[in-house]
């Protein structure tokens, strides 16, 4: 009975530390600048307390969000490959990223200090993108739908230049038409 007793606060812990990872993710992707803890706690509905006892600091947050989007984006790649067609899979994969950047948004200060400071590995990072990205591909080539000619790096700095120029979430009907292009510019060449 105690051991059961015990799990309980601990399934409940978790789902409060996912809600808050998503609350917080939310609330980066579409603030202005860094949000206050407080701000992102009374969006959660949760109390300040709540959201230091999972995250003790800015940067626990911040460095939790990113590990969390990066892992959507690594594991993003083999999911939608086993659901859809490699050229859908890529396309799909860059609303993932286009996510992930918009993320970026409401922590970029707390995020760049600890990339510099190197809690955050950025060459750790780009590995694991380039090789989602390489996934992609490899399975793009080997179905005749992606061109054989294009790197891993080409569309990760396609991508980011797309996310430069529009930014979402306010521009992303201008991000989906990029996006798009981006596409047809990957498909081979049909003859004729």
């Amino acid at each position: 009975m105690a051991e059961t007793e015990e799990r309980a606060p601990r399934a409940d812990a978790a789902r409060n530390r996912d809600q808050l990872l998503a609350v917080a993710t939310r609330v980066f992707a579409s603030a202005d600048g860094e949000p206050s803890m407080r701000a992102i706690a009374r969006e959660a509905g949760v109390g300040i307390a709540t959201l230091y006892r999972h995250f003790p600091t800015r940067e626990s947050l911040v460095d939790a969000v990113y590990r969390n989007q990066v892992g959507r984006l690594t594991t993003g790649a083999r999911e939608l490959l086993g659901r859809v067609a490699p050229a859908a899979a890529m396309r799909r994969w860059m609303d993932l990223f286009g996510d992930w950047i918009a993320t970026k948004n409401g922590m970029l200060d707390t995020l760049l200090a600890m990339i510099e400071s190197g809690e955050i590995a950025h060459a750790q990072t780009r590995t694991e993108l380039l090789a989602a990205i390489t996934t992609i591909l490899d399975a793009g080539r080997a179905a005749g739908d992606l061109r054989s000619d294009v790197g891993a790096e080409d569309i990760a700095a396609a991508l980011i230049g797309i996310f430069t120029v529009a930014p979402r979430p306010e521009h992303e009907a201008k991000a989906g038409r990029l996006l798009n292009l981006l596409m047809d510019g990957l498909r081979p060449a049909q003859p004729g």
